[in-house]
């Protein structure tokens, strides 16, 4: 069905009420392929959502919003080594990753309620707490929409990176993500050592996934804003890297810096440090601002626009960059 004059306000967790001249529900491989088929939509433009987590919406969309909401999850093989399990793109991602647990097959626990769809999570490469998706990655099922034909890509072909893709980058707008198949590990090993995590489960004995489950979505709810409350993106920039001569420098500076080493030698700098040093959190530019316990995220207080979203983020990039020299990247999508 094509809907005429669709408001996005439910597909985007930032609450944006921005909306598509029409819109699509596609809840299956066949009605993807259909899409290019489709006389009614020829030479449209193309927007592809699922919950709408990782996109600022600046203006309305004139073309067709493809509503991406095919469900279905399934372990479909395994080997020695690991259990193979496929979800269809328009699965809940939390909602999934509990379902594994459920399974009994651990491995995505550390990205518990992280906001989303199963199929956006490659597009970003999603990650928190001492884990990326694409270490469970195995492969994802996608249409092409200008000729309505299957691909399959494998972990090479994403390409990932941190907070990136194939998808965010040359494939950004090309394709549609069908479904997604990851490779848990039967040899399970805990990663319960980042900071929050540990903490959290300072006063228990269990190390097992579903307590790492437990207590990341503790620190998560802790620490993040529900977006069904207060509008927002999660992490809205980066963790930037620089190289090791660069971060001496800034340390000689800033010697109290928030820093990771990085295996290539290379050094991760707290993104949230950097702009609350600068002053940000709890600020804002109308109804858009930083959120007062977590500086890395912005957040809709009450009628804001994408407009003045992205204008706060650019003074904030603005003021990282003139203190430390250092240029902040976002990580949302935005139209």
């Amino acid at each position: 069905m094509l809907l005429a004059d669709y408001s996005l306000l439910r597909h985007n967790t930032f609450g944006f009420d921005a909306r598509a001249r029409y819109a699509m529900r596609i809840d299956s491989v066949e009605a993807a392929c259909a899409l290019a088929r489709d006389e009614r939509i020829a030479g449209m433009l193309q927007l592809v959502l699922g919950g709408g987590s990782n996109i600022v919406l600046t203006r309305d969309f004139d073309g067709v919003a493809l509503i991406v909401d095919i469900a279905g999850k399934r372990v479909i093989g395994e080997d020695g080594d690991a259990w193979l399990v496929e979800a269809g793109a328009g699965e809940n991602w939390h909602e999934f990753v509990s379902w594994t647990l459920a399974q009994g097959m651990p491995g995505l626990e550390n990205l518990a309620l992280i906001p989303g769809t199963v199929g956006a999570a490659p597009i970003q490469n999603i990650g928190a707490y001492g884990l990326e998706m694409g270490e469970r990655f195995e492969r994802l099922h996608a249409v092409e929409l200008a000729t309505g034909t299957r691909a399959e890509f494998d972990r090479e072909a994403c390409a990932f990176g941190y907070r990136d893709s194939f998808f965010k980058r040359d494939g950004r707008g090309r394709f549609m993500i069908t479904s997604v198949v990851f490779r848990l590990p039967k040899q399970w090993t805990p990663r319960a050592d980042y900071a929050d995590v540990a903490r959290a489960l300072e006063n228990s004995t269990k190390r097992d996934a579903q307590a790492i489950f437990d207590a990341v979505v503790a620190v998560r709810r802790a620490k993040l804003p529900d977006w069904t409350k207060l509008g927002n993106a999660g992490s809205f920039f980066k963790n930037p890297v620089i190289d090791a001569a660069a971060f001496d420098a800034l340390k000689q500076r800033e010697p109290d810096i928030v820093s990771y080493a990085q295996a290539d030698g290379q050094v991760k700098l707290a993104a949230g440090w950097l702009i609350d040093r600068c002053g940000w959190k709890g600020r804002g530019i109308g109804g858009a601002a930083v959120h007062e316990r977590q500086a890395l995220v912005l957040v809709n207080r009450g009628g804001a626009t994408g407009a003045q979203v992205l204008e706060l983020a650019e003074a904030i990039k603005r003021d990282v960059l003139e203190r430390f020299g250092v240029d902040l990247e976002m990580e949302p999508v935005c139209l």
